[in-house]
């Protein structure tokens, strides 16, 4: 097992230990953790983990999770009026939705249940603008400049990755996978439904605010398991390394990176896929409503917008609640795995449509009115 990160960086012991039990199961080659990693459900996250076997609860139950940058071009952008026309992406897409254009061939699974939406906990869609640049050489070949406008859609295959897992867990628990060809083939069509979800988003979201959609000049997804080398190389949490151009996001109040990422076998060809949590959701949720209000939580740090009716989930992805990016990001230079092209300021964040001020409209509320249970 191999941490990525320098000794002054925090990451918690529950994470750590959870690494050392993926490293004990059968087949278990190499454990690779990232400088977000923290404590995940059954498997850590932020970690990428080679075998002779295939784990279907070391991905998780959303496959194909990701985050795909889109450019788009918008006149004289202004937070507050852009975050107003942002469409309800708690909904399915409509038939008629001009969005459905990006659509090419059939939809992975012909699973429609929750296309077009981003889902809850941190996942997002973010209007940001280029800041920093880097390596100008690289940002041009992306077709990117300091000052430029991108759609940000970290999200992945909401229903279908769960009912994947779910038929996995009910027979074998967190055992391997008995037919792995067959958990493969459903795997790569959640991965396939997750990058058009993405699109879908982006392009819904274009059309709202009067853009043209674009195809992404990033789309990696940080959920998956692939065949690597003949061994199976499981990713939680963790963005593809080899070679590829990874968007890795901080929080709603503090810049993302956008990094051409180089990591080698040692770091299992992976590298960091967010700031990482540091507070859970439960601690969160109960240091913020003691420091801040719902309206400050609307504003950042950076002078963004943030679109969330959920109040809780307003407090439970705060900023302060994730580590801070620019340590991430140092690690993984430190360690030479990637290296920063350019970095990007959050405009305006969408989480949830916005149901406006009034009392008692917490997530319950919320999914009550919306006929969930």
């Amino acid at each position: 097992m191999s941490v990525f990160a320098s000794p002054t960086s925090w990451i918690e012991s529950d994470a750590v230990d959870q690494c050392h039990q993926v490293a004990a199961l059968d087949g278990m080659i190499h454990v690779a953790a990232m400088p977000d990693l923290h404590p995940g459900k059954g498997a850590p996250i932020g970690a990428a983990m080679s075998s002779t076997v295939l784990y279907p609860l070391l991905v998780g139950s959303d496959i194909g999770c990701g985050i795909a940058v889109f450019p788009i071009t918008l006149h004289r952008p202004q937070p507050e009026k852009l975050a107003a026309r942002f469409p309800d992406l708690d909904h399915t897409i409509d038939p008629d939705d001009p969005a459905w254009t990006v659509l090419d061939g059939d939809i992975p699974a012909g699973h429609t249940e929750g296309l077009g939406t981003v889902g809850r906990g941190n996942h997002f869609v973010e209007l940001a603008r280029i800041e920093t640049v880097f390596d100008p050489d690289h940002a041009a070949r992306l077709g990117l400049a300091a000052g430029d406008l991108v759609l940000i859609v970290h999200s992945g295959s909401r229903g279908l990755g769960e009912q994947i897992l779910r038929a996995h867990t009910e027979v074998h628990g967190a055992g391997p996978a008995a037919d792995p060809a067959a958990y493969l083939a459903a795997h790569d069509d959640a991965v396939r439904w997750g990058s058009l979800n993405r699109r879908l988003m982006a392009a819904r979201v274009a059309h709202a605010l009067g853009a043209e959609p674009t195809e992404p000049i990033v789309d990696q997804c940080h959920n998956l398991v692939e065949v690597h080398d003949g061994v199976y190389l499981h990713r939680k949490g963790a963005a593809p390394g080899d070679g590829r151009d990874v968007l890795i996001a901080g929080t709603r109040g503090t810049p993302s990176y956008l990094v051409a990422a180089h990591a080698g076998p040692d770091a299992n060809h992976s590298v960091a896929h967010g700031a990482g949590r540091k507070m859970s959701r439960a601690d969160a949720l109960r240091r913020g409503r003691a420091k801040h209000t719902v309206e400050e939580l609307r504003r950042t740090p950076v002078g963004s917008v943030v679109v969330c009716g959920d109040r809780q989930l307003l407090f439970e992805e705060a900023p302060t609640a994730y580590k801070r990016i620019e340590r991430v990001i140092d690690d993984l230079v430190d360690h030479r795995l990637a290296t920063p092209i350019a970095t990007t300021v959050p405009l305006v964040t969408y989480k949830t449509p916005d149901q406006g001020p009034g009392p008692g409209r917490d997530r319950r509320d919320q999914r009550r009115r919306r006929g969930r249970s």
